[in-house]
């Protein structure tokens, strides 16, 4: 019998794998077809029968110099020209080297919710562009895109035949009846969780954890999990190598129980993790799950799951800091924080299409910080997202509001040091172990947008500005201009950044103790060469830094990245401006 070759033998153990874990997902679920089988027609699918290697386990495939910026397909335009062209020349022109990943929310068709009720998953909205503009854009810049895992429109084809009772999709839909007891189910929404909806076979209650528009898959349907893995194939050809895996805490449902990070759900991401590494070594999957921290942390699993999670506790923390000068609840938070280990990373940010969620800041601020940060942000023209608890009553689980708008003033009320608090939080959040996410209109300095609002009514629309391009470039190109200063500030920080080994996004880090109005963390690059020290003033008021605090190393010489300056280690003091933040260095990477 002739030797197995390499690469038949890792598809033997490829195979074997995926077996265990489908397995492991269909337990309860009686199938029509072996798991055996099943491995074998998700191997065709994702075409790894051509050729198969093993991924090498634990390996970063990021550094320093990844930074995403989020954005929409149009959250730029320009008459006469496709959305996805006008965001590349914006890149090319505005951003250069400083963003070399790019976060491009939903581009599908789609029905509501701003993309992400997706009516077809293999072609891109034609308002903003075709296959060919994506591919282009991935050509230069690492590409996100949206897998929308739990939902799809109720304008869908899928949802089309469901309705008919025939064809693919007749049987990819979660459904339950009224009088099952859903009283465990958690989900971020006050309305109806069942949609009645007459099809071919009579009444069918449909789950939607979202809206009745954002009908839920059933993932007990083995076709549903083939359906998507095709889908991943596909956005894996068009270039895609960042795949953001859209509230796929939901995924799994059950009768009896919460419904939410089921073991089942984790198994779904683990098996599509091994697919997506033989497929492509370096592609990435983060998983969006906006929920309290601790459940959010399961998500890499022992590094076998999601490469990275969304580090969603952070907007609500540094901001709360910032507003209220008490770096208490950050502080104590960051110290809590397991290191990622290599093979994951934490992705970061401060601000997003979504609001500050404010699920991911339950057990680590209390009620009333929670309540003051809610009627703060009100005070700065935000808006407030409610959700039903499982008591019943309403609850704050979102607030909408421009970050700039945000960080306007503190509790006390607006004041004159936005810009400094605006980017006292992003030179926090540069410095911090992950990889960091800058939504565009960040980078823009954009503020609230009521008038949209007021269009849409919907209170994360104040958030999602559409930019008329040639207004954009008149301001960029005036270096007075707020979105100038905002843009060159941030990018100025961004470059600095890409160039420390000491912030790849798995160098060591520890907090530092400086009291509560001083916050600050030390970062060791992985050869313990370069060490820095990220401490921020995050008060309004002139703060005294106790260099001897830091213990430098004497016979080291230091520097303060941001404004190049020598550091006298012989000094006693540093004097920080309200709202300074400094990058202290043994190394001047320039």
């Amino acid at each position: 019998m002739a030797e197995l070759s390499a690469a038949e033998n890792e598809l033997l153990l490829l195979k074997s794998k995926l077996t265990q874990q489908l397995n492991f997902i269909y337990k309860d679920v009686e199938l029509s077809i072996s798991c055996e089988d099943l491995s074998d027609q998700l191997v065709e699918l994702m075409r790894l029968d051509e050729s198969c290697t093993a991924p090498i386990a634990y390996k970063n495939h990021w550094s320093q110099k990844d930074i995403i910026m989020i954005t929409y397909g149009d959250s730029v335009m320009k008459a006469d020209e496709k959305p996805l062209v006008t965001l590349q020349h914006f890149m090319d022109n505005y951003l250069a080297d400083s963003v070399n990943s790019v976060h491009i929310l939903p581009f599908f068709p789609y029905s509501s919710d701003d993309g992400f009720s997706v009516i077809d998953y293999s072609s891109v909205n034609e308002s903003l562009g075709g296959w060919e503009e994506i591919q282009a854009i991935a050509k230069d810049r690492r590409l996100m895109s949206d897998l929308v895992i739990n939902h799809c429109s109720s304008r869908s084809a899928w949802f089309d035949n469901f309705i008919k009772g025939e064809g693919i999709g007749s049987d990819f839909f979660y459904t339950a009846s009224p009088d099952d007891d859903l009283s465990n189910v958690v989900r971020p929404r006050t309305s109806d969780l069942l949609r009645e909806t007459e099809t071919g076979k009579g009444t069918q209650h449909v789950w939607c954890t979202f809206s009745h528009d954002q009908v839920d898959f059933d993932f007990r349907n083995p076709e549903v999990l083939k359906s998507f893995v095709s889908i991943i194939r596909l956005y894996l050809d068009m270039g895609v190598k960042i795949f953001r895996f859209d509230a796929v805490a939901f995924l799994w449902k059950k009768l009896n129980s919460s419904s939410i990070n089921l073991p089942e759900t984790h198994e779904v991401v683990r098996l599509l993790r091994t697919l997506l590494e033989h497929a492509q070594h370096d592609a990435v999957i983060i998983t969006e799950t906006n929920i309290p921290n601790t459940q959010n942390l399961t998500y890499f699993g022992n590094a076998n799951e999601a490469h990275a999670i969304y580090n969603f506790s952070l907007p609500p923390l540094l901001i709360n800091t910032l507003v209220t000068g008490n770096c208490l609840y950050l502080k104590r938070w960051l110290m809590s924080m397991p290191p990622s280990q290599n093979g994951t990373f934490y992705f970061n940010f401060i601000a997003s299409h979504d609001g500050i969620g404010l699920r991911p800041a339950e057990g680590l601020l209390n009620d009333y910080e929670l309540t003051t940060l809610v009627e703060t942000m009100q005070q700065f023209g935000g808006k407030v997202s409610w959700r039903t608890t499982e008591t019943g009553a309403p609850k704050a689980y979102e607030i909408n509001i421009a970050l700039y708008d945000a960080l306007q003033g503190t509790t006390k009320g607006k004041d004159k040091l936005g810009l400094q608090r605006f980017l006292c939080a992003h030179s926090i959040m540069f410095g911090l172990e992950g990889v960091p996410g800058v939504y565009i209109h960040s980078l823009l300095g954009t503020q609230n947008d009521y008038e949209k609002v007021a269009n849409t009514q919907h209170n994360r629309s104040i958030n999602r500005h559409r930019w008329d391009y040639e207004e954009l470039q008149d301001n960029l190109d005036d270096e007075t201009n707020h979105h100038s200063i905002v843009l060159n500030s941030l990018k100025d920080l961004l470059d600095i950044r890409i160039k420390q080994p000491a912030f790849h996004p798995n160098a060591t880090q520890f907090t530092l103790h400086l009291g509560l109005q001083m916050f600050g963390f030390w970062r060791q690059s992985l050869d313990r060469k370069q060490s820095i020290f990220c401490i921020s003033n995050i008060t309004s008021h002139e703060m005294e830094l106790a260099i001897h605090d830091l213990n430098l190393i004497m016979t080291d010489n230091w520097y303060e990245l941001i404004s190049g300056e020598v550091i006298d280690v012989q000094a006693d003091m540093m004097m920080l401006a309200p709202y300074q933040t400094v990058w202290i260095s043994n190394i001047l990477c320039e």
